[in-house]
């Protein structure tokens, strides 16, 4: 009963859309001071319910073993239901939000372009042939969504501890899509979706993922410049410590639970942190 609950919980992408509102509350703390706006989080957690169910719904198979197509498979119907009342959610918060409503449609914009090839039409299948399009298109929207958006919806001012949150969470991000492109280079490959991973070696794969993380750090270590206290630059630097302990492990263990729970929940562990300890 746990693990159905559990799968429940994860599968259903509850998980993924909580993550997303935890790391835009982190952003507003962090450069504005003051937790994210009700109306901003509503939106994020409901569109965010209605991209990942609306692309699993699109997911029929899996070239490699898969936990998670096979629940997809047997839980359809549900993926429609959230889609929609996701799309619902969405657009009520919307409305709530319309005075920034060309940023809310630029993110929906990126977050529809990840998942557009796998639409049968001809004119979205020709995105699979744009090279290293799907993990910087996810990586985008995720940077774009959690740390951009609060600053624009808050009209506040862009600072360069904005510009470094920003390429932090961005190079952290992409470090975490390219262990979700290496596991997933058979079924890209299968359906003709190009990313980088798909191309590079092991030698630059390895590469990419190290230098990643080691912008990573740099853009975050350089935070302490902007009167940031030493221990909260600590947890920021955490879940990127973490990744490069388990990248190893995550190159030849590719189970649902490590990456959809402990990767996905890394993007929003040092806000999670942030709480804890009431930074």
């Amino acid at each position: 009963m746990f693990r159905k609950i559990f799968d429940l919980f994860i599968f259903s992408s509850l998980y993924i859309a909580l993550c997303a509102v935890l790391m835009v509350d982190q952003t507003s703390r962090l450069l504005i001071g003051v937790p994210s706006p009700l109306d901003l989080n509503g939106f994020v957690f409901f569109s965010t319910i209605c991209s990942y169910n609306f692309h699993w719904y699109l997911t029929p198979h899996s070239v490699t073993a898969s936990r998670r197509v096979e629940w997809t498979q047997g839980h359809k119907a549900l993926h429609m239901v959230l889609y929609l009342a996701g799309a619902i959610g969405a657009i009520v918060c919307f409305v709530q939000l319309r005075a920034f409503w060309p940023a809310l449609c630029f993110g929906a914009f990126l977050t529809f372009l990840y998942s557009a090839p796998k639409l049968p039409q001809t004119w979205f299948s020709a995105l699979k042939k744009i090279a290293i399009g799907k993990t910087v298109f996810l990586t985008l929207v995720w940077t774009y969504v959690t740390t951009v958006l609060p600053l624009v919806v808050a009209r506040a001012s862009w600072t360069a501890p904005c510009t470094l949150f920003v390429l932090s969470r961005f190079t952290l991000i992409y470090a975490i899509c390219i262990l979700f492109d290496y596991r997933d280079r058979e079924d890209d490959k299968e359906e003709g979706i190009r990313s980088l991973i798909t191309y590079l070696n092991e030698r630059g794969i390895d590469i990419t993922f190290y230098v990643c993380l080691a912008a990573f750090a740099g853009c975050t270590i350089a935070l302490i410049r902007y009167d940031h206290p030493a221990f909260l630059i600590l947890l920021l630097l955490v879940p990127g410590m973490i990744v490069g302990g388990i990248y190893r492990h995550a190159k030849t263990n590719f189970s649902d639970y490590l990456y959809y729970f402990v990767l996905d929940g890394l993007m929003m562990f040092s806000g999670l942190l942030m709480l804890v300890f009431r930074i």
